[in-house]
């Protein structure tokens, strides 16, 4: 339908494959808060999620359907009528809403996975499709598995899915097992041998277990996609989908050899990945390609050489394009409430009187115990002060002994509804300790499936970043904690996810609901 034009649609899928990632749950508030933020930033159409799948993603498709202001809400559904008929009703009250259904096609799937033959998967894509488009006009079809399908067959399969009335045809590498060469070429042939491919827009959704999604998709849309399927941080199951941030960059930068162009505000790039990553509980590692900590940051003393010079030598894309700031201010102990809300407002917050005081307070504090504050500090405390600041368990105190001599103890005080409780626990480590002594004053059977720390800054007074899983009944919720005491950031990490386990509302379907 566009592959004559140079418009390349943006679909987001980080709050469905994304969320797929094991451990990487979400709460329907943090749904909301991405989908808030995708919506605002100008990608064309959200996947929500999987409506069948639980009561609580049919409540979170169905609240982003209704507060989403310019994208299409999209929701997944397997080719089956019930879920088909439950996508329905979850984007029915969006603006612009659409059902994404999906069927393997490929032989090693339709034997071991479907146990159906090729005849009767074509009667499955007739008959959902046609349910799907009698109940919305957008309709995108998948063929799950597409790169290892027989091109004849996977041709028979697209040119019944439009006939049947799908607007969008997607051809994904669901196991990440095609080179570019390849991918291109698949869609060059189906569009030109499949009779109708002028009426349907054809979409590339790309995994990264090769390290090519983002090559793959790119690739794709040069073999006439029109619509790349990504995700936030690249997140989604096994090795990730591919980037949305990095392909909304390599089509901005490199409009020379990718002559296309997608809406995405590339400036909202920073401010969607940290929320992703705060959500999900999945650091983004430094190097990560335009988000990642040291993606503009140069230590080599040529490179810093030549960046004071030019910044063109070494940099091929300006930081405050991605919503990065060129340069780092410092703060310290001296700076007043008014530059510290202007910090703020320069790193994309914007905080209420009490919030603003409490964090205030807080960097007040660190500033006295750390000689430089950096950006990045202040973003772990304020993104730490958020968190906390919705939760009624929060920790007061927290005194730990700890030594080879042993053993280690954990003398905690916590703020319960509004109730002190002090306790002391005992512990396998200063850690093991201080969990022992939550669990002391909030009992539970949750258990722990993650720790981990890592320093938001260099130096040893740098504060730590904990992150914390737990599980309880098929559930998962992460929690993060910053603080200078990493003792301290660990007993709110964990304070947190308990405070989200207990507050999640909804279940999982422990039935393999495999998609694209």
């Amino acid at each position: 339908m566009t592959t004559n034009s140079n418009q390349v649609r943006i679909f987001d899928t980080t709050l469905r494959d994304g969320e797929q990632s094991p451990g990487a749950s979400m709460t329907l508030e943090e749904k909301l808060q991405i989908a808030e933020i995708l919506d605002e930033m100008g990608v064309d159409i959200i996947e929500a999620g999987f409506p069948i799948a639980s009561n609580g993603d049919f409540e979170a498709v169905s609240e982003i359907a209704r507060n989403s202001k310019n994208s299409v809400i999209a929701g997944l559904a397997r080719a089956i009528h019930a879920d088909i008929d439950r996508c329905g009703d979850a984007v029915t009250h969006a603006k612009h809403g659409r059902i994404h259904t999906f069927v393997s096609t490929s032989p090693i799937h339709l034997k071991y996975q479907m146990n159906k033959t090729q005849e009767q998967v074509l009667e499955i894509v007739t008959d959902t499709v046609t349910r799907a488009r009698n109940l919305i006009d957008d309709v995108e079809w998948s063929a799950m598995d597409a790169t290892r399908t027989p091109l004849d067959y996977l041709c028979r399969c697209v040119e019944e899915a439009i006939r049947c009335g799908a607007t969008t045809i997607n051809l994904p590498d669901t196991v990440g097992y095609a080179t570019p060469d390849e991918y291109k070429k698949m869609f060059e042939d189906i569009i030109e041998r499949v009779p109708n491919s002028d009426q349907a827009i054809f979409s590339v959704h790309t995994h990264n277990d090769l390290g090519l999604a983002v090559a793959n998709s790119l690739a794709g849309v040069a073999g006439g996609a029109r619509q790349i399927e990504c995700a936030v941080n690249g997140l989604g199951e096994r090795a990730g989908n591919a980037s949305l941030e990095e392909i909304v960059m390599a089509i901005r930068t490199r409009s020379d050899a990718l002559p296309y162009t997608c809406q995405v505000d590339p400036k909202f790039l920073m401010r969607a990945s940290k929320l992703v990553s705060g959500a999900s509980g999945f650091a983004v590692q430094y190097n990560k390609a335009i988000v990642g900590k040291n993606a503009f940051a140069h230590e080599s003393g040529i490179h810093q050489d030549g960046m004071l010079k030019n910044a063109e030598t070494y940099e091929i894309m300006r930081p405050e394009d991605v919503g990065v700031k060129a340069t780092s201010l410092v703060m310290g102990k001296h700076s007043g409430r008014h530059a510290f809300k202007d910090k703020l407002r320069e790193l994309g917050y914007d905080l209420g009187d009490n919030a603003l005081q409490e964090a205030f307070r807080r960097f007040k504090d660190l500033a006295d115990r750390k000689k430089h504050v950096y950006d990045e500090d202040i973003e772990a405390l304020v993104e730490d002060e958020i968190a906390i600041a919705g939760e009624n368990t929060k920790v007061i105190a927290l005194t730990v002994i700890a030594g080879t001599g042993g053993p280690q103890k954990a003398i905690l005080t916590m703020d319960v509804n509004g109730k002190h409780e002090t306790r002391e626990a005992t512990g396998d480590g200063p850690v093991d300790a201080t969990f022992n002594a939550i669990k002391a004053i909030c009992p539970h059977e949750a258990t722990l499936q993650l720790y981990q720390v890592h320093a938001v800054t260099e130096g040893t007074d740098a504060q730590a970043e904990v992150s914390v899983r737990l599980e309880a009944n098929g559930r998962i919720s992460t929690g993060k904690g910053a603080d200078t005491d990493t003792l301290v950031a660990s007993a709110r990490a964990y304070v947190s996810a308990m405070n989200k386990l207990a507050l999640r509302q909804q279940g999982s379907n422990p039935g393999a609901l495999q998609a694209v």
